[in-house]
């Protein structure tokens, strides 16, 4: 099987005062704002940065999701929340790390397990393949 998907940016100007904007195939991104200040700043509008985050709490969860079935578990409750890291490197910038927070209710498993579980889901996810940053997991039942 393979799936094909596309996101696309639009962008005019220079780098600081230029504009630009986000979209998804699936629209649920349309033309959405992004810039330098948003990147950068902290002003209102996305960045590639909280979308690769996104990408990634989404793509390890069902991950999980799918190697707790393989365990004979279902989760109750699942929150992934993926830190991105930008920061200056070799005069520009690069994504060194990203961390992964997941709180879980799931019945039926105790810390050690799901542990093990979650770092089986880390490595194997998709998009924690395509990184080359250090990815790093703190995994807690709730």
């Amino acid at each position: 099987m393979k799936i094909t998907r596309t996101g696309s940016a639009a962008w005019q100007g220079g780098l600081k005062d230029g504009r630009g904007s986000l979209s998804t195939e699936s629209g649920a991104l349309k033309t959405y704002p992004y810039g330098f200040a948003s990147r950068f700043e902290g002003v209102r509008g996305s960045n590639p940065e909280e979308l690769i985050g996104a990408a990634h709490s989404g793509c390890f969860t069902m991950a999980l999701s799918m190697i707790l079935g393989e365990a004979g578990l279902t989760a109750e409750q699942m929150d992934t929340a993926a830190q991105v890291t930008l920061e200056s490197v070799d005069g520009g910038f690069a994504i060194t790390k990203i961390h992964l927070t997941l709180k879980a209710k799931i019945p039926g498993t105790d810390q050690a397990t799901f542990s093990a579980l979650a770092a089986k889901a880390k490595a194997g996810c998709p998009v924690s393949k395509l990184f080359k940053a250090e990815i790093t997991l703190d995994a807690s039942l709730v």
